[in-house]
């Protein structure tokens, strides 16, 4: 059995296109929303089954992989999350690069030696590393991209990356498996754009109205250091949650943002919150740690936490404050 695990996001899924379309193979697609990355738990490995784990943190599946590599399966593995050990393994093909200007799409590009470029830098945009896109952007082939090109990659890999943001996949326009077989037909992302119109306007258009109605809501704490925003519990915010995060810290690159949004915690029937931080972009670190002290994870300049409570809030704020 094949298998393909992705994170639900534009970074994850432009990873599998250009693997797929380098290396074709019919397989099984695990994936989720974008916070939905314990995804080695969602398969029973068997010997000789070949996997492929893209764009989620491996100090989060690590049983899984033990488990995979255990029963003889082998493991292509390659991302830029905490990554805890890294297992020595004769079944494990490890590309793990931790370096705040790097994506898993931008790892693959290397991998595959540019071979779908315009795809990586969708990957790149979407997980808002804008000199790295534009620096790939610079080096694509027969000739750098134009002004034109690149704000439509750019757009692309912003919807993309949007869609993957809910609580669960009933809040998402596409589910992420569906938005992958879209785009996987596609050599290029500008062919998709062309052919697909109706997918691309679909996204765009609801990225712009939950944009509209998230920049419009008066922060919770602010100060130059930090800002903090709290979210209803509605689908358009769980949806714009990441993508806010990365506008605001496009917008204000000295401070640090941590978007809260309400949701309903599973057991207790409570309220908590959903949080996604997001670094200064001026100095991208720590939002990996912080997001850790609160049980949760992610990457440098860019993490979340599934779950905060009310109580905890001060104490976050806090914290932001010394990241900023």
């Amino acid at each position: 059995m094949d298998y393909d695990l992705f994170n639900g996001d534009a970074d994850g899924i432009c990873s599998l296109i250009q693997l797929r379309l380098a290396e074709p193979r019919a397989s099984q697609l695990v994936t989720g929303v974008k916070r939905e990355i314990n995804l080695l738990s969602k398969i029973e490995p068997a010997a000789g089954d070949r996997i492929t784990v893209l764009d989620v943190s491996m100090e989060k599946n690590q049983a899984g992989l033990a488990g995979a590599l255990e029963a003889g399966a082998k493991v292509f593995y390659a991302d830029h999350h905490r990554s805890g050990e890294v297992p020595e393994h004769p079944g494990l093909q490890a590309h793990i690069h931790l370096a705040s200007d790097t994506c898993t799409s931008v790892i693959i590009d290397g991998y595959l030696k540019g071979r779908y470029r315009d795809w990586a830098v969708v990957g790149a945009y979407g997980d808002n590393m804008l000199k790295t896109a534009e620096a790939l952007s610079d080096n694509t082939k027969p000739e750098s991209l134009s002004s034109t090109e690149r704000t439509q990659l750019k757009t692309l890999g912003v919807v993309m990356n949007y869609n993957g943001y809910g609580s669960s996949t009933d809040d998402l326009y596409y589910h992420p498996a569906d938005l992958y077989r879209l785009t996987c037909r596609f050599e290029s992302p500008f062919d998709f754009i062309r052919d697909q119109p109706e997918v691309f306007e679909t996204l765009k258009n609801g990225y712009d109205s939950d944009m509209s109605q998230g920049l419009s809501i008066r922060p919770l704490y602010e100060s130059s250091h930090a800002c903090m925003i709290e979210l209803p519990d509605e689908p358009w915010a769980r949806r714009v949650s990441g993508v806010l995060g990365n506008e605001l810290a496009n917008r204000y690159p000295d401070r640090a943002h941590a978007i809260l949004t309400k949701i309903k915690d599973a057991v207790s029937d409570s309220q908590v919150y959903m949080v996604s931080l997001r670094a200064p972009k001026t100095r991208p670190l720590g939002a990996d740690t912080l997001a850790a002290q609160f049980g949760g994870g992610g990457r440098k300049s860019a993490a979340g936490i599934d779950r905060i409570d009310l109580t905890d809030l001060e104490k976050l704020w806090d914290k932001l404050g010394e990241m900023g």
